[in-house]
C-alpha cells in the first residue's frame, strides 16, 4: 500500500518540477524577445510568433500556461515595456510599482 503512495508522490512530485522548467523555458523566450526588441525592434513581434507556433504551444501548456490569445497579446505587453523578467519579478520593482500607483 505505501509503495502505491511513494510512487503517487514521487510521480506528482516530478509533474511540478517539469513544470518550472518549462516555465523557466517561457522566461527565457520572453528575456530573448526583450533582448531582440531592444537590438533589432522586432521583439514583440518574435514572441507573437513563438507563442503561436506549435513548438511554443506545447512549451505553454507543459509550462501551464493556456496558450489562448489573450495569453499571446499579455506576452506582447510585456515585451512591450522591455522590463526584462528577472527585474520584473523582483521585490524592488513590485515596489517601484506600487509607490507609482499611489502616487499616480
Amino acid at each position: 500500500m505505501f509503495d502505491t503512495i511513494d510512487n503517487s508522490a514521487f510521480t506528482n512530485d516530478q509533474g511540478k518540477r517539469s513544470a518550472k522548467l518549462f516555465a523557466a523555458v517561457v522566461l527565457a523566450a520572453l528575456d530573448d524577445a526583450i533582448a531582440d526588441d531592444k537590438k533589432y525592434g522586432n521583439g514583440v513581434e518574435s514572441i507573437a510568433r513563438w507563442a503561436r507556433s506549435r513548438d511554443g504551444r506545447e512549451v505553454l501548456m507543459c509550462a501551464g500556461i493556456e496558450p489562448t490569445e489573450r495569453c499571446v497579446k499579455g506576452m506582447m505587453e510585456f515585451v512591450s515595456r522591455g522590463v526584462r523578467t528577472s527585474v520584473a519579478l523582483s521585490r524592488e520593482e513590485s515596489e517601484r510599482q506600487a509607490a507609482a500607483k499611489e502616487a499616480a
